[in-house]
C-alpha cells in the first residue's frame, strides 16, 4: 500500500486554555489537490502551521512522504513548497532577482538554477515582470510570484494558504487553470474559506470546524450525504421574506435581493420530499408571485451549512 504524502493523526494544538486543534486525522494521497476547509477559527491555519514545520503541536503525529516533520524537519522542508495567506515580498526587490535570490536559499545547483527560475517563470505567467520591482505588481502577479517561489525546488508537496483572496475574477480564473496543472506532479493542499473556489478546484476535501474534523473525503462522495438545494424567487421584501422562511423552519435558508422586487431565498438542508409544495402553498396563501421554484444539485456550500448548522446553534 502506497505511503500517503500527507498523514496527520490525533493532531491537537493548545494556546494555553483554548484548543485549538482537537484530535485531527486526516490523510492526502499522492498527486491529489485537496481543499482544506472551515470558518475563521476553525483551525486551518494552525493545521497549516504544523504541516509546514513552522509552529510544534501540543501532541500527535504529522508524516509528509512517510517522514515524521517533528523528528525529521529539514528533510520534510526539503519536499514541500509553501505559499502562506499573506504572501510576504520584499517590495524593493525586482521580481528576477527575488527567484534567484529564493533560488539560492533552497539550495538549487547552479547548473540548474537558471533553468529552473525561467521554467516557473513561465508556468507561473511572470516572466514578463522579471525585472519590474515587485513594489509594482498587482495583487494578482505577486500571487503568481508566491506560487512561482513555492514550485522552485520542484517540491511533492505545495501548501497554499488563501491562493485567491483580494484576486479579481480573471486573477482568479489564471491561479485556479495553474493549480488544477499542478495536479499529478505534486499534490496540493488549498486553504480556503471560499467553497465555491475549492468545489471547483480539488477532488477532495477536509472540513475542520472550531478545531474539530466534520468530513475528509472525494467532494462526490460528501456530496451524496446531503441533500438539494430548493430554490425560490419571490416577489416580496426581503425581510417578509425572511420572516417568512424562518416560519417555514425548512432548514437553514439564504435570502437573497433581486431585481424587480423580488428575492431569491434557497433552502439547503431539503431532504423533505413535500419541501416544494410547502413552499408554493405558503407563497400562495400570501398572494405572493412565485416566478421560480425548483430544485437544484447540493453544492460545497451546502454541504458545508448542514455540517456546521447545528454546531453553529448550540444544538
Amino acid at each position: 500500500m502506497e505511503t500517503p504524502m500527507i498523514e496527520v493523526q490525533n493532531l491537537t494544538k493548545r494556546y494555553g486554555e483554548h484548543l485549538a486543534l482537537d484530535s485531527v486525522s486526516f490523510s492526502v494521497r499522492h498527486g491529489e489537490v485537496v481543499g482544506f476547509l472551515g470558518p475563521n477559527g476553525a483551525g486551518k491555519s494552525t493545521t497549516m502551521r504544523i504541516l509546514t514545520t513552522f509552529m510544534a503541536a501540543t501532541s500527535g503525529t504529522v508524516r509528509i512522504g512517510g517522514d515524521c516533520i517533528f523528528e525529521n524537519s529539514m528533510h520534510v522542508r526539503e519536499r514541500l513548497g509553501y505559499m502562506p495567506e499573506n504572501n510576504p515580498l520584499p517590495p524593493d526587490l525586482r521580481v528576477g532577482d527575488y527567484m534567484k535570490f529564493r533560488a539560492q536559499l533552497k539550495r538549487l545547483a547552479n547548473g540548474e538554477l537558471t533553468k529552473r527560475i525561467d521554467g516557473v517563470m513561465e508556468q507561473c505567467g511572470i516572466t514578463d515582470v522579471a525585472g519590474r520591482f515587485i513594489s509594482q505588481l498587482s495583487r494578482g502577479y505577486r500571487q503568481r510570484v508566491g506560487m512561482a517561489d513555492a514550485l522552485l525546488a520542484k517540491p511533492k508537496l505545495i501548501v497554499l494558504d488563501e491562493p485567491t483572496a483580494g484576486l479579481d475574477p480573471n486573477q482568479v480564473r489564471s491561479v485556479r487553470k495553474l493549480i488544477r496543472k499542478l495536479a499529478g506532479d505534486h499534490t496540493v493542499l488549498i486553504s480556503s474559506h471560499i467553497l465555491s473556489e475549492i468545489e471547483m478546484t480539488c477532488d477532495r476535501v477536509v472540513i475542520l470546524h472550531e478545531g474539530r474534523l466534520l468530513a475528509s473525503g472525494a467532494l462526490e462522495e460528501l456530496m451524496t450525504k446531503t441533500s438539494a438545494a430548493v430554490v425560490a424567487e419571490v416577489q416580496t421584501t426581503l425581510a417578509n421574506a425572511k420572516e417568512w422562511t424562518a416560519q417555514l423552519a425548512l432548514g437553514p435558508t439564504e435570502c437573497v435581493e433581486q431585481p424587480g422586487g423580488y428575492v431569491r431565498c434557497r433552502f439547503a438542508d431539503t431532504a423533505n420530499a413535500n419541501t416544494r409544495e410547502k413552499i408554493f402553498a405558503s407563497a400562495n396563501e400570501r398572494g405572493w408571485p412565485l416566478r421560480e421554484l425548483s430544485r437544484q444539485p447540493p453544492s460545497l456550500e451546502d454541504l458545508f451549512v448542514n455540517l456546521t448548522h447545528g454546531k453553529e446553534a448550540g444544538e
